[in-house]
């Protein structure tokens, strides 16, 4: 299988640029059950890249039932290290207009359905530390990029991700401005909790759809509205997209590829062998695992 150290999550128009190359498309088997859709690999800004369709093809996944864990453990056995997770968003602040892009920096995880948050399940325990759930690195290489491209960039913001699929109400809306939420959306939780665990450094490329609901002189959102906004910033996406590609050192360490070293709480004796085994992609390195062995 193709080894591929860059990612992009996100939907399916992305992978069909013009000047992305040499695609090919692979299936990757995990113990999460199967990923969004099949995974695309080609050719952008001299890198390959593996492109994932998060909703899968033709947007036919709800936000509350995607197999996130497939998708994030798919891309791990494939060796990526970086991702960039492109999230259309409401805007819950004045200045984030719609057409703006953000790097969001935090995330707050308003999520109430039984979405499956971690890879560590009983046998092997970890605590991964998400203080700072986005990375510095390719946060500021995307709003880099966005800007060389025309479009225009906030470099921090509060992503507050909610189950959907239905957009929240505006007592709802308001209650998330009270908190200190800039953005709102649907998926980037557990999205980037997981990659934390597989150490996988992570960022989204926001791009605001809308106003919510809190602006109560606005039409409340539809979701005619977001795909029509939504049309409108693909291009800035796409061109701010293979501007950050074309900027990333692949090989470069950040702190998000040693997360483990500090998380794991089981002892290594009392390690459950099925499940070491099971997230073998994962564990590799933190518990100096042969790559092909049973240890």
């Amino acid at each position: 299988m193709e080894q591929v150290k860059i990612a992009v999550i996100g939907g399916s128009g992305l992978y069909n640029m013009p000047n992305v190359t040499d695609m090919v498309s692979v299936e990757v088997d995990t113990p999460f059950g199967n990923p969004s859709g099949a995974i695309k690999i080609g050719s952008l800004s001299g890198k390959r890249v593996a492109f994932l369709p998060r909703h899968g093809e033709g947007h036919v996944l709800s936000p509350a039932t995607l197999p996130y864990r497939a998708n994030i453990f798919a891309l791990k056995k494939l060796g990526v290290r970086f991702i960039i997770a492109v999230n259309a968003v409401g805007s819950l602040r004045e200045d984030f207009a719609p057409g703006d892009i953000i790097t969001p920096d935090q995330i707050v995880d308003y999520t109430i359905h039984n979405r499956s948050r971690s890879f560590f399940e009983s046998g092997l325990v970890a605590h991964i530390s998400v203080a700072d759930p986005m990375s510095v690195y390719l946060r500021e290489i995307i709003a880099h990029a966005v800007e060389a491209v025309g479009g225009k960039a906030h470099r921090q913001g509060v992503f507050l991700v909610e189950d959907g699929p239905r957009f929240a109400t505006r007592a709802e809306s308001h209650l998330f401005r009270a908190w200190g939420c800039d953005l709102i959306g649907m998926t980037s939780a557990p999205e980037a909790f997981l990659a934390r665990e597989a150490e996988i450094d992570y960022a989204s490329l926001a791009h605001v759809t809308d106003y919510d609901c809190w602006r109560e002189e606005e039409e409340a959102v539809t979701s005619d509205m977001v795909i029509q906004t939504l049309s409108k910033n693909i291009e800035i996406v796409k061109n701010a997209l293979a501007a950050a590609i074309a900027n990333i050192d692949a090989d470069k360490n950040v702190p998000a590829h040693s997360a483990l070293d500090t998380a794991l709480a089981t002892s290594r004796p009392a390690m459950d062998e099925e499940m070491i085994e099971k997230l073998r992609p994962i564990l590799t390195r933190v518990l100096n695992l042969d790559e092909t062995t049973d240890r």
